[in-house]
């Protein structure tokens, strides 16, 4: 067993410390299960938010949550835990008043977990601030390859502002500077569930100027999940990140987030497109924005500990997914 569990039939789930879906600290992984391959962290941060704050408390809402988190997926028919070590690496440092500082603060701790080359990062935000910090970890992790990453990005907003307020490094703004310093290739990015209204329609100009694919809600109402099944085809095994804002969910499914946009993706339509990205090359991901001041019934934090769960079994289910091609291509 890769990941060594406690039986929940025997140490119930609601006993213990909290660690996101019961699975050990990394100071606790044994011998046997190391290099650890996804080390889950989380980022308790939101000073660069530009509405409502309070998702600095995201990631221990997300590990509470998980706790009754299964580790067998059952479309993919994989064990996790039988695929994976996996590894809670605890909370990065916070610097919450100053973004540059937040940033590089993360990036560090984010940079230094398990094994360098082998061991890939989950980020729990926090403001989706924080993607910018461990898109730059990933991607100097996998040895900065020139181009930089792919991106599959679940949003309502592009996030791609310049400056808000005279602040370069807010929520607004991760994508725009990961594309400045190289780390993300924007013909090779995609904007998934953009919705609801801008405060003009320059807020598209970057994006568009510089190849990213945006591709609204109101389009996958009218194409469904081929079309994101298509651009995993065209990035032909391209080492990919995938960023996801839990505010590309209706509010009615995800109330607990800070910049809610009324329409989007229910709770089950957004787990089938993940699992619609199948093939991915995934070596690094964040899930961010949970509020849980404004959670119901920790129905966000749940599904944002799903949405964790399901990146990382795009991992898992990548070699069946390869092997079924060769032989559907007759290789």
């Amino acid at each position: 067993m890769r990941t060594k569990l406690p039986d929940a039939r025997l140490s119930p789930r609601f006993s213990g410390y909290v660690t996101f879906g019961r699975y050990p600290r990394l100071q606790d992984v044994e011998p046997g299960s190391l290099p650890v391959d996804w080390s889950i962290y989380g980022v308790p941060y939101d000073s660069g938010v530009t509405f409502r704050p309070g998702s600095r408390f995201g990631p221990r809402a997300i590990r509470d949550a998980s706790q009754y988190l299964k580790r067998y997926h059952l479309e993919h028919e994989i064990d996790l835990c039988e695929t994976f070590s996996l590894a809670d690496a605890g909370d990065t440092p916070v610097r919450p008043f100053s973004p540059v500082e937040m940033m590089e603060t993360a990036r560090v701790f984010a940079e230094g977990l398990g094994d360098r080359e082998r061991t890939k990062l989950l980020a729990l935000g926090g403001d989706h601030s924080i993607a910018y910090a461990n898109i730059m970890a990933t991607w100097k992790r996998r040895g900065s390859p020139k181009g930089g990453l792919a991106v599959i990005h679940f949003d309502s907003h592009l996030d791609t502002v310049p400056e808000v307020w005279g602040e370069k490094y807010s929520h607004a703004s991760p994508f725009i500077r990961a594309i400045e310093d190289g780390a993300i290739d924007p013909n090779r990015m995609i904007s998934i569930g953009i919705k609801g209204p801008l405060n003009s329609k320059h807020d598209l100009d970057f994006a568009r100027e510089q190849g990213v694919t945006i591709f609204t809600h109101d389009q996958w109402r009218v194409e469904g999940d081929a079309f994101a099944r298509a651009f995993v085809r065209r990035l032909e095994g391209r080492e990919a990140y995938v960023s996801f804002d839990i505010d590309c969910v209706d509010p009615v499914f995800a109330p607990g987030t800070g910049t809610p946009c009324p329409g989007g993706f229910t709770s089950d339509e957004v787990l089938v497109l993940i699992r619609a990205l199948a093939g991915l090359n995934v070596v690094g991901a964040d899930v961010v924005e949970v509020l849980p001041d404004r959670d119901h019934a920790d129905v966000t934090a749940m599904l944002a500990a799903h949405v964790a769960f399901e990146i990382m079994c795009l991992d898992a289910v990548r070699p069946k997914v390869e092997a079924m091609n060769e032989a559907r291509d007759g290789r």
